[in-house]
């Protein structure tokens, strides 16, 4: 009996309470017998100094690193553009954006240029029939594609309502595709640098390791140094045919990607087993 209770307490999470010892336990334990473990939403860590120290460290150490890489990843988003561009046959070049951080950081963030066109009859006409065509087929998509069918119909009311802007006031449409993409790739760099300290505030202070913390944040920046060249690339690609799909590509596929992105890889993270239930 001795042996069981000990096991059984060794299976609980560190500040769950011990289970009461005679009939009021069975409700500690699931259908196959096994402990029913705290939740981890209202397991308890108790931060203690050196937790915040290790914590504050690590994403100063990541963000230092970052900032040192800054001018060499410039330098691989320029090739990766340039020769994107050049592969496309798309009517752009590569602009320029320099920044200097400190005397010994300086770097130039890439990003496509190219000229604005409003769209043509043809184009606004054929994005005319579509809508509707789309909008009606979401109600013949499953109950289980639900969330897909709401944002399916998100989308289409943006470019919906973009469509009746260029068909009214086209001339008061004041944003060019240079600024665009010179905005977009600026925060979205920036919002991988931010990435340490977004985790160190919301990760961090879970007991998943130093170590795991430090790969999933390597992992979430290496992922999005890879992914924002031809993220941009592609809405490059969709902005070169006319301005009118600006609004979507900037509400629904800008950062909202990013963040969608550092989210997926959050989630990775907190559905690994804390440090305490592994070296139990």
């Amino acid at each position: 009996m001795d042996s069981s209770e000990n096991s059984d307490l060794r299976a609980l999470p560190a500040g769950a309470k011990k289970p009461p010892r005679l009939a009021d336990r069975s409700r500690f334990r699931g259908y196959r017998g096994g402990i029913i473990a705290t939740h981890r939403a209202l397991a308890r860590f108790v931060l203690e100094p050196l937790d915040l120290t290790t914590a504050a460290l690590l994403a100063l150490l990541l963000t230092v690193l970052w900032l040192a890489a800054l001018p060499w990843l410039c330098r691989f988003w320029r090739f990766v553009l340039e020769n994107g561009i050049r592969k496309l046959a798309m009517h752009a070049a590569v602009g320029l954006t320099a920044h200097e951080i400190t005397p010994y950081i300086r770097f130039s963030i890439p990003y496509p240029r190219m000229e604005g066109l409003l769209p043509d009859p043809q184009t606004w006409w054929t994005s005319a029939a579509v809508v509707p065509i789309l909008f009606a087929a979401s109600f013949f998509l499953p109950k289980k594609l639900l969330p897909v069918m709401y944002l399916l119909r998100a989308v289409l009311f943006i470019h919906f309502t973009a469509l009746l802007f260029f068909l009214f006031l086209p001339a008061r449409f004041s944003h060019s595709p240079d600024s665009y993409m010179e905005g977009l790739t600026g925060y979205a760099v920036a919002l991988i640098g931010f990435v340490p300290l977004l985790f160190g505030l919301t990760y961090y202070i879970f007991n998943f390791g130093i170590l795991r913390k430090a790969f999933l944040t390597a992992a979430t920046m290496a992922h999005l140094t890879l992914f924002l060249p031809l993220w941009i690339l592609l809405q490059a690609l969709v902005l070169q045919k006319s301005v009118l799909f600006m609004p979507v590509l900037f509400i629904v596929f800008g950062l909202p990607v990013i963040v969608i992105i550092i989210l997926a890889f959050y989630s990775w993270g907190m559905s690994w087993s804390f440090k305490n239930q592994r070296e139990a």
